[in-house]
């Protein structure tokens, strides 16, 4: 039986130096290692360029003539050698994840910027990202979540009706302006924290990267409505106390991003979703009430990827635990000498949630931030319960957590 005729691929009269050399990478891109492409071509001295062009990079060739001995085709036979700086080539696993499907367990610092799934070429620079391993960061969820929170980013210009009519008394509107001061502060916490870790992601975990920026942004936003708010009818910002600097002081210390996430998400913006819905609950105006509730969904996510990375680590790693009972438990010490949350922001939420500053209203304000304390508190426990802490553990440390719920 005669041996079949290797494909054929004519370059009509493209020299190489004008884009043949594309069509004939493409073309051998085909063939076999060890397999044969035949070339046909009438630009002048093509056959002798093609030749130059074999020997550079280890392709072998043979010429085919017709009856005048003119040359009619080349043959060419892939060699492996040929492949040059792709033959080793790393791996990088596979750009989409399916169902249950992880990243690689470890990053290779010689991966750098590549997307995921691509093949990089060896010898490529190595970078340095501190964050490389998956169970340091990971969360099976964070595709989704990223998906949602970009899905449901807002424009504060058109998200909130800046011109609604309201008037306060002025003793609610400056205790509007202390709630929106000490809340931008936390806002600063709650973006700058996640963006020193940001920069340290290996971006083979492209969803966690992706979505802590997303993260960045909502708080970058809620420090704008923050900031509207507090100055919508003419004043400054109110109060930042010593006390509350030095407990947003101590989540910039920590070195580690899972305990980070812990402090951050699972306690401290957690008890801020409490807040905040307090605050749409009894704001006195339209715009306070809307920003909250605007704000109020985005920090649920943060604590959602905060709680599902939280699991993801503790499931392969269960003695981690102890290194967030250390956390807490010291965070609780460094701050021993300071006052918690400040009388101010207390008397705010309080005068809000009264509407007045009448004997009988201020008592049910009172009562509606001794509420508020009592389901932050809960909410607390319960999300240290379902991270493995026992009742009673998860009862004690979620009383330590800052008096200044961040």
């Amino acid at each position: 039986m005669a041996a079949s005729s290797p494909p054929t691929i004519d370059i009509e009269a493209l020299g190489l130096d004008q884009g043949a050399l594309l069509l004939l990478r493409r073309a051998l891109a085909r063939v076999p290692l060890g397999g044969e492409l035949r070339v046909v071509g009438r630009a002048p001295e093509w056959d002798l360029h093609l030749a130059a062009w074999c020997r550079s990079v280890g392709h072998a060739v043979r010429f085919e003539t017709d009856g005048s001995g003119a040359v009619a085709a080349a043959v060419l036979t892939r060699n492996v050698q040929a492949e040059g700086r792709w033959r080793d080539a790393q791996h990088t696993g596979h750009a989409q994840l399916s169902p249950g499907q992880s990243p690689a367990a470890e990053a290779s610092p010689s991966w750098g910027l590549a997307a995921r799934g691509a093949q990089v070429e060896a010898g490529s620079p190595p970078f340095d990202f501190a964050l490389r391993q998956r169970d340091e960061l990971w969360a099976a969820s964070a595709g989704e979540l990223y998906r949602q929170a970009a899905a449901a980013q807002w424009d504060p210009e058109t998200a909130v009706d800046w011109r609604a009519e309201f008037s306060l008394a002025p003793e609610l509107e400056a205790a509007v302006v202390q709630v929106m001061t000490y809340l931008i502060e936390n806002e600063n916490a709650a973006l700058l924290v996640p963006a020193r870790y940001l920069g340290q992601i290996h971006p083979h975990y492209r969803e966690v990267m992706q979505l802590l920026a997303l993260q960045c942004a909502d708080e970058a936003r809620h420090v704008e409505v923050f900031t509207r708010r507090a100055t919508l009818r003419g004043a400054e910002p109110g109060l930042s106390t010593a006390g509350s600097q030095a407990s947003l002081q101590t989540l910039f210390g920590v070195p580690d991003f899972s305990i980070a996430s812990f402090l951050l998400a699972v306690l401290g913006e957690g008890s801020f979703v409490n807040l905040l819905n307090f605050l749409h609950e009894h704001a006195p105006d339209p715009v306070t009430r809307q920003i909250a509730r605007l704000a109020a969904r985005d920090e649920a996510r943060h604590v959602a990827f905060g709680m599902a990375h939280l699991e993801h680590r503790l499931a392969v790693q269960l003695d981690f635990l102890n290194s967030l009972r250390n956390a807490v438990e010291q965070r609780y010490d460094a701050l021993a000498n300071t006052t918690g949350l400040n009388e101010e922001v207390f008397d705010a939420l309080v005068v809000i949630a009264s509407g007045s500053l009448t004997p009988a209203a201020v008592a049910r304000g009172h009562q509606a931030v001794s509420r508020l304390q009592s389901d932050m508190a809960t909410g607390r426990r319960a999300r240290l319960a379902r991270l493995g802490f026992a009742n009673e553990e998860a009862e004690r440390l979620a009383a330590l957590h800052t008096r200044n719920f961040m």
